[in-house]
């Protein structure tokens, strides 16, 4: 299986929607807690299906079961908490929900995985991808 992995900050759109074109992906898995920000320009909920749909033929699917809690965000962002704390968090979150049950594989098959951070290394998109690879048998990870 493989799963893709994406953020929308720093990129235009057409650089977004071109690395998920060339990259194949038909499911675009939105793990974010807040889908309508303002601040989300053309990845907004409903920007993004229709941008999916148009150029990509590609589904779009919010799934908040994978996003982290808004407290845990909070202290995270803006009480300054540090990452290794913020990551022990999420994984016990997961955990707990029991994600690799509570979602089925099929579902993020050629799937794209998404939040706002540009670079997967201090995100919970990637923690989200490996914990699912620990719990898989033959998952591919791949950061676009």
């Amino acid at each position: 299986m493989r799963l893709f992995t994406i953020g929308f900050t720093k990129t235009s759109a057409e650089h977004f929607f071109e690395r998920l074109r060339s990259a194949g992906v038909q499911r675009l898995i939105d793990v974010r807690l807040n889908n309508i920000s303002q601040l989300a320009g053309f990845a907004k909920r409903d920007d993004l299906k229709y941008f999916l749909r148009a150029i990509n033929n590609a589904d779009y699917k919010h799934i908040p079961l994978l996003a982290p809690t808004a407290e845990m965000l909070d202290a995270y962002r803006k009480q300054g908490g540090e990452w290794a704390e913020y990551e022990r968090r999420f994984l016990d979150l997961m955990a707990q929900r029991k994600i690799e049950i509570a979602i089925q594989s099929a579902e993020l098959e050629m799937g794209c995985l998404l939040c706002s951070e540009d670079k997967p290394h201090r995100c919970h998109r990637r923690l989200v991808a490996e914990y699912l690879r620990r719990h898989w048998q033959d998952v591919e990870i791949v950061h676009l």
